[in-house]
């Protein structure tokens, strides 16, 4: 009988040690964070600080999507993606927002003063888009160097080569956000024309004396802001995760700092960790 009793006992034992295991895996399920981003430097920093301050500061295990914009917005909007911290409103995605619109929280900007446009070195002699003439454009075989098909300042761009009648000659040539500052890069070293898609704030501005092309006709539009934009619902499941996203707010300096460390070889994740150690002021607010 006591034999039988110690069997008991231990099975009990084991159960309630199982069942505290279910629960703390359950517990540990709960704490995940899914964040959709495109591969533009400016993203991949924010994306990483992010992620960085979500597993070491609130104990969260963060999984990173890397994806064009279409699918970004589109995971977040059906609930594949619970964030990204890469809207950029009111016109490069203006055309998500009208498609996905009701479908996510707009949690609001987390950086001021972005700005889209056509980028040329300083030493080439242009200065508005409408300047892009038959001279200039063999010289550059009537190519503007582009990033990702489906970025909005691809589409952006596609918008000007109509409205200023570019269409019949000029080419937006589709590659990638690091093939487009290669080929940016390649040509400045050696003083040759060049005309690329670019965006502000990005690393190569402090690496390379560069303008933007007016735009008379505003069809890139004025200063922009980058939101942060959440799937429904994440409030209720994960409380502070949607807590902090919703008071992640930098600058284009701070945004900077981060982009160049990993443009001179850090990688993205050691760049993200030493930010936020160096700034850890701005991160506690974050979480307060």
């Amino acid at each position: 009988m006591k034999s039988y009793k110690m069997k008991l006992i231990a099975a009990a034992i084991m159960v309630v040690a199982l069942l505290a295991g279910c629960s703390s895996s359950n517990g540990a399920e709960s704490k995940k964070v899914t964040l959709a981003y495109v591969a533009w430097d400016s993203e991949i920093a924010s994306t990483h600080v992010v992620k960085e301050v979500l597993e070491q500061k609130l104990n969260y295990e963060v999984e990173l999507m890397q994806v064009d914009a279409g699918p970004m917005w589109a995971g977040v909007s059906d609930g594949s993606a619970d964030a990204m911290v890469a809207a950029w409103l009111p016109t490069t995605h203006a055309s998500y927002v009208e498609k996905y619109d009701g479908k996510y929280d707009d949690l609001g900007p987390n950086l001021e003063g972005t700005k889209i446009g056509l980028v040329v070195p300083q030493y080439m002699d242009i200065n508005s888009i409408e300047d892009l003439n038959d001279a200039l454009g063999e010289s550059v075989d009537y190519t503007i160097i582009g990033i990702e098909p489906g970025a909005g300042l691809m589409m952006s761009t596609e918008k000007v080569l109509d409205e200023y009648a570019l269409r019949d000659k000029w080419t937006l040539l589709e590659s990638s956000s690091a093939a487009m500052t290669q080929e940016l890069e390649k040509a400045y070293e050696n003083e040759e024309p060049v005309i690329v898609t670019g965006w502000t704030p990005h690393w190569k501005f402090a690496k390379m004396e560069l303008k933007y092309l007016e735009d008379p006709k505003n069809v890139y539009g004025g200063d922009e802001q980058i939101h942060t934009i959440a799937r429904k619902g994440l409030n209720d499941d994960q409380p502070e995760a949607y807590a902090f996203l919703d008071k992640f707010n930098w600058t284009p300096d701070d945004m900077a700092t981060v982009m160049i460390q990993i443009q001179e070889g850090k990688t993205p994740e050691d760049a993200a960790k030493e930010w936020v150690e160096q700034n850890a002021d701005k991160v506690d607010a974050w979480l307060n």
